[in-house]
Parts: structure tokens; C-alpha cells; sequence
């Protein structure tokens, strides 16, 4: 920042800025410049005869300093801790990186959930508004479920299994899926035996259809028979019911 403007005073030692001068300079507005000054951050060091702000070189040097912890994000307040000397600037640095790092996980997370909700609605371009703010809630609602069930590590690996299957791949399994849980309910109602041979086969297409879920890792498969079985999803993320569990589990346990 230079002594150019053309109404700033140059004295026999030092320049100083009317506030309008140092706003124009800085790409601030004079009201941001008044608001530093009101509580305490950027106070200009003189007035003029006629009550105006004048800024001195240290205090544009101040300036600059609040600029700078602006870019790196941090809130006013802080600013003027770290000025006034009252906290290490290490710390205040540790703290906002780790701020920083849960922000940016929640970026990433919306915008996969963004992403999944645009191929869905070009997938289905007749949609409802009605029908599609349903969908977006219960959509929500279920990523909110899977954060109590899943760990950060795991839900990036489920995200990453999502890219690799592809669009295509997601709805082929959630299209079976929609096939076989009506036949599993008939097949309870009927009182079908779980070692018979097409309750067997029924419980071939379930584990199936989890294994292009959790790829065979464990750790993923216990979280998912945890959220399953919770309390939490009953009737919020379409899991099977206590009775399908128990059918399918019998019937898996057969096939040996």
C-alpha cells in the first residue's frame, strides 16, 4: 500500500490515510473501517481538526495483520486475542486447522449427497416437486442414521464402493432389492420353512445383494448389522424388519 492517493497528508515523517484514502486501498468500504474502529481492532492514531479519522503507518501496518488472519479465516474476535498477545499463535492455528478439516468434511459429504440427488433427478426427470423434497428429507435422514453407525473412515469407504459400482450398478441392486423384500414377507406369511431349499435361495440373494454393500470387509458389515438391528432405523432407512433378519438368518445358517 503506497502514498498515492491523492488527498492523503505526507508529513516530514510519515504519510498518514483519511479513512476514505485507506478503504479505497485496502478494497475495504469505509464502513468496514469504521466497524474496526468502533470495537477496537483498527483505531486510527490521530483525528484531524475537523474530527476525521487519520491512520499512521503502524496503524495501516495493523491493518494489513487483520487482513491477513482474515484470509486465513478467522473470526474477529480472535483476531484482536492474537494482537493483543493473549493467545499463541500456534495454538490459534492448531485450532482452526482442525476447524478448518471438519469443515471441509462436511463440504465433501454434501456434495456427494448432492451428487447421489442430481442422478437421481436425471434419472427420474418426471419427478414431483412433492415427491422429490421427500425424497431429499429422507435422504438426509439417512445419512444423518449412518454417521451414528458408521465411522468418517467408513462412510469414505462406502462412498468410494458407491463410485466404483457406478449409477447404474446402485440401481440394479436397490431394483432387487425391491424384488426380493416382498417375496422374503411372502414367504414369512406363509410359514415357509427357513431350511427349505427356496428360503435358501431367497437368503442367497440377500447376502448377495450386503456383499456388493460391504465388499466382504467386516468392519463394514458389523456397522451395517448394528444400524440394522438399532433402534434408531427402524422405519427411517427401509432395513428389514426383526422377523425378515430372523427368517434370512435361519435360512443362511442351512446353506451351510
Amino acid at each position: 500500500m503506497g502514498a498515492s492517493g491523492s488527498g492523503m497528508k505526507v508529513r516530514e515523517t510519515e504519510t498518514v490515510w483519511k479513512v476514505g484514502e485507506l478503504a479505497a486501498e485496502a478494497g475495504l468500504t469505509v464502513r468496514t473501517l469504521h466497524h474496526y474502529d468502533r470495537i477496537g481492532l483498527v483505531s486510527p492514531a490521530e483525528r484531524s481538526g475537523t474530527g476525521h479519522r487519520l491512520y499512521t503507518e503502524p496503524d495501516v501496518e495493523r491493518l494489513y495483520q487483520v487482513l491477513a488472519l482474515r484470509q486465513l479465516g478467522l473470526s474477529l474476535d480472535r483476531i484482536a486475542e492474537v494482537l493483543a498477545g493473549t493467545v499463541e499463535m500456534p495454538q490459534v492455528l492448531a485450532t482452526h486447522r482442525d476447524y478448518l478439516a471438519a469443515q471441509l468434511a462436511a463440504t465433501q459429504e454434501l456434495h456427494a449427497l448432492v451428487a447421489r440427488l442430481a442422478a437421481t433427478a436425471q434419472n427420474r426427470p418426471h419427478i414431483s416437486a412433492d415427491r422429490f423434497l421427500e425424497l431429499i428429507r429422507r435422504t438426509v435422514m439417512v445419512d444423518d442414521i449412518l454417521e451414528q453407525y458408521f465411522t468418517p473412515e467408513q462412510l469414505a469407504q462406502l462412498a468410494q464402493r458407491r463410485e466404483d459400482l457406478g449409477e447404474q450398478q446402485i440401481q440394479r441392486a436397490e431394483s432387487a432389492w425391491s424384488e426380493l423384500i416382498p417375496q422374503v414377507d411372502a414367504a414369512i406369511e406363509a410359514g415357509m420353512d427357513p431350511t427349505s431349499e427356496r428360503a435358501q435361495q431367497l437368503a442367497a440373494q440377500w447376502m448377495g445383494l450386503l456383499e456388493e454393500f460391504h465388499g466382504g470387509d467386516d468392519g463394514l458389515r458389523e456397522s451395517m448389522t448394528r444400524m440394522y438391528t438399532g433402534d434408531a432405523t427402524q422405519g427411517e432407512v427401509c432395513g428389514p424388519s426383526p422377523a425378515q433378519i430372523a427368517f434370512i438368518t435361519a435360512a443362511n445358517s442351512a446353506r451351510g
